[in-house]
């Protein structure tokens, strides 16, 4: 398919196919090097960053960069800014002036008619002048109209039957209709615990269409072991195992072979005839730290299309032979890419968000030109896509995310509150009820909690920005043009300055700020940076997560003291750093929808903790005073408790027990224990269909 393994790192391909300089690469690619770093910058040219001896200097893949060549699909001599000069041309044969200009006098109106016709089909080619979206004159009516959540819709492949979750009757359940009829039926009544998991497909049919299928984890238990996929038929019935031990599945068009992977790490995708068999041996395991979700056959059977890279946004679309091999990349989008479907041999479309965070949006591209085209506008996001077998008639979701932040009390001893002019009483026995902060901007998100002041975060139509409400005033400290905030800002211990992450024109950079908002100043922009950033107890150290071949490490960046150093070798996000700063707990990697909690002195050193396994969907920890205790997110994926964890004994204690339409996605503890701060996502989504005229 013309490009290397993708499980061979840059690292480890021949010297040779190594370009070690900005200089090396620029003159491969026989460009200058403005040109390139724009290219890196803004189309996502595979450049890869040194993370060790020389912090900051770069290293590309020959292969990479002729495989992005060739998906980019634009001619190098038709690089739009390059001023480059084209080579001389050759001298002509001597011949005589008259014989000369006779014979030109013919052949130069027929060259410059000729050339002009191929630059024109050149032209039209790189721009697809022709193509026509492929839902262009389609019709969209709304399927359901429930108060509260619909994900996940699924069609049966003659396009007759929808199915998808929802939770009207008040827990989720996977829910049944006849397209057009306007009846509903619930399949599940309660019967299934566990059923919401937005990075895979989750419902979908047997092929002949009497069974609506659908992912389950087993309640109480973390390993990938509980993961399956349930059936029930489509008349109704008792749900029953249909795939053990597979996360997520496709039968091919003519219904002879299984495409699935299971929840073991790098998600091994297998082909079979039918039911998966021990000893089956897959044709594809993605790298470690990365998943490989939503395997999707091609009409044809030629491919099976997936979506590969590191949760929640790096991803991209591949495609494999169902043989085996290297797989090929379809896609450059690196963001929250979900849900391919193709309609036709060539025509794929999926849902994929843009470079700030927005969306995710409908796109639409032909797989042999792979010129990615957005079809969908407005503030509304879709979260699942489907289709029909024969490609004319889609199912997709749409959701209308609101998130605020709430205030609870905690039944820990009492202590002075903060003074953020926000009602209080004395220290309560048990929780209190949910109380939601009132804020100037209309969303607000990953709260942080200094001494008397709260930061959060707002999205705007354009970016993202950070605010601070500090005795009853918010103030907005921070923005950017098409900037996001990941991972959360981070307060030193002093409370006098704050550290953030922004992903913004394509490149990650790390910001540091006094509290007042004044004197914001990169310090560092040569790491891919990943998760939230935490200050060392000391206030003269940044501990944050950066990528290394695609696996995100920490390192330690001594502020203003020269580059990042790296700090823990293996897997490691999101770090959170015990108050006397002896050592830091962090995140390992996703297996499955489960991942593990480690932590390393201040040396490095391996740091005993108690088992510590938590599900998939929030990674903040936070220390109570002390630091012997750790409060955390556990539950299932789209709703959680916060919990304590006490790391000398390993005894757990449940602090919340909150409704289920109370979905926390992030949080954080007041300075002296005795409150907390969450952000609560509240969505609005419907169904909605989509009939594709016939050709």
């Amino acid at each position: 398919m013309g490009e290397a393994p993708l499980a061979t790192p840059t690292s480890e391909r021949p010297l040779e196919d190594r370009l070690d300089s900005w200089k090396e690469i620029a003159a491969y690619l026989k460009r200058d090097v403005t040109t390139v770093q724009r290219w890196e910058k803004r189309e996502g040219m595979p450049v890869h960053r040194h993370l060790h001896d020389r912090m900051g200097s770069v290293y590309a893949s020959r292969a990479e960069l002729d495989g992005w060549t060739r998906s980019r699909n634009l001619p190098a001599t038709q690089e739009i800014g390059n001023h480059a000069l084209p080579p001389d041309p050759a001298p002509p044969p001597q011949s005589a002036p008259g014989t000369f200009l006779t014979r030109w006098t013919f052949v130069l109106p027929l060259a410059v008619v000729a050339a002009l016709a191929i630059g024109a089909s050149l032209w039209l080619q790189r721009t697809e002048h022709f193509w026509r979206s492929p839902i262009a004159d389609a019709r969209f009516q709304t399927v359901s109209d429930f108060d509260g959540l619909e994900q996940a819709a699924a069609v049966s492949r003659d396009g007759h039957l929808i199915a998808f979750l929802s939770n009207r009757d008040g827990q989720m359940d996977v829910w049944l209709t006849q397209a057009g009829s306007g009846a509903f039926h619930n399949l599940t009544h309660g019967s299934v615990q566990e059923l919401v998991n937005p990075s895979i497909r989750t419902p979908g049919f047997s092929p002949d269409g009497s069974l609506v299928t659908f992912w389950v984890r087993k309640p109480g238990e973390a390993s990938g072991g509980n993961i399956g996929i349930w059936a029930v038929p489509t008349l109704g019935g008792e749900p029953r195992p249909y795939l053990e031990g597979v996360a997520e599945f496709d039968w091919s068009h003519d219904g002879s072979r299984l495409a699935y992977h299971t929840p073991g790490p790098g998600d091994p995708l297998f082909v079979s005839n039918g039911t998966p068999r021990p000893g089956d041996v897959p044709i594809f395991t993605a790298p470690a730290g990365q998943h490989s979700h939503f395997p999707s056959w091609a009409p044809d059977g030629a491919f099976i299309y997936f979506v590969l890279g590191a949760l929640p946004d790096k991803l991209d679309i591949w495609r494999i032979r169902p043989s085996g091999g290297p797989p090929e990349r379809i896609t450059w989008h690196m963001g929250r890419v979900s849900h391919p479907v193709l309609l036709d041999r060539r025509t794929l479309m999926y849902l994929a968000s843009d470079p700030d965070g927005s969306g995710p949006w409908l796109y639409s591209m032909d797989v042999e030109r792979r010129i990615p085209h957005r079809l969908s506008s407005g503030l509304d996001r879709y979260t699942s896509l489907a289709a029909s077998a024969d490609g004319r008639r889609l199912v997709a979701t749409l959701a209308s995310p609101r998130r605020t932040l709430w205030r609870m009390r905690l039944p820990l001893p009492s202590l002075p509150l903060p003074s953020l002019q926000l009602p209080s009483n004395d220290a309560p026995t048990e929780v209190s009820a949910p109380e939601q902060i009132s804020l100037t901007t209309s969303t607000g998100f990953s709260p942080r909690l200094g001494a008397n002041y709260l930061l959060y975060v707002s999205a705007t139509g354009t970016g993202e920005s950070i605010w601070k409400l500090a005795n009853g005033t918010a103030t907005e400290l921070w923005s950017g043009q098409g900037a996001q905030v990941f991972g959360g800002p981070a307060i030193a211990p002093d409370g006098r300055n704050i550290a953030f992450s922004v992903q913004q024109r394509g490149q990650t950079v790390l910001y540091v700020m006094h509290a007042d908002g004044t004197n914001a100043r990169i310090v560092t922009s040569s790491l891919e940076l990943r998760g939230a950033p935490a200050w060392s107890p000391d206030g003269q150290s940044i501990t944050l997560a950066a990528d290394d071949h695609g696996v995100p490490h920490l390192f330690r960046l001594a502020i203003d003291r020269g580059p990042p150093a790296p700090f823990v070798r293996e897997y490691s996000v999101d770090p959170a750093w015990a108050p006397d700063g002896r050592f830091v707990v962090y995140s390992g990697p996703d297996i499955g929808t489960t991942f593990s909690v480690k932590a390393v002195t201040a040396e490095g050193a391996p740091y005993s903790l108690p088992a510590l396994t938590l599900t998939r969907g929030a990674r903040h920890l936070a220390f109570l005073p002390g630091g012997g205790a750790l409060v955390l997110l556990r539950g299932e994926i789209q709703h959680k408790d916060l919990w304590l964890v006490d790391l000398k004994t390993g005894t757990e204690r449940q602090l919340t027990h909150l409704p289920a339409d109370f979905d926390i996605r992030d949080f954080d503890i007041f300075p002296d224990g005795r409150e907390v701060v969450v952000e609560r996502v509240q969505e609005r989504s419907d169904v909605v269909l989509l009939d594709l005229p016939r050709p």
